[in-house]
């Protein structure tokens, strides 16, 4: 059995970014921080204090990320990031106990089966499980 590997990050859908940043500040004292076009419109949640690298100083809390919702079934239900250390290993394991890997996105928004690499954070690529839950894979800059 291969060594346990974290969820590190949660992400969810938004239908309209400054309601979804209003209802978490408001109902659970979150904090938003707006990405940007450049990267998609995303907003990353601090849902726990960090430290000064953006590290959670809770063991076993989570930062999260809200991303905009498309047509794609994809973009509607809730996900989870797993932190590994070789994604390209990961890769074939998921291939290899069949799962599928859906991608990753390029700077301009289009879909590549390449890993991306996430400026400051590290290399992040989705894939599809067994039971068709949309997973992402996440081996962070070190």
């Amino acid at each position: 059995m291969a060594k346990p590997n974290p969820v590190v990050h949660f992400e969810m859908g938004y239908e309209d970014k400054d309601r979804m940043v209003k209802f978490y500040q408001t109902v659970f004292g979150w904090k938003a921080q707006p990405m940007g076009p450049e990267m998609g419109n995303y907003v990353v949640a601090q849902t726990t204090e960090t430290d000064a690298n953006g590290m959670v100083k809770t063991p076993g809390a989570i930062n999260g990320g809200f991303y905009a919702k498309t047509d794609s079934p994809d973009s509607q239900a809730p996900s989870v990031v797993i932190s590994v250390d070789d994604i390209k290993a990961a890769i074939e394991e998921v291939k290899k106990a069949g799962g599928q890997i859906m991608g990753g996105m390029t700077p301009d928004g289009q879909r590549t089966m390449e890993p991306t690499m996430i400026p400051g954070v590290g290399l992040w690529i989705s894939f599809r499980d067994t039971e068709g839950n949309r997973v992402s894979m996440l081996q962070p800059n070190r």
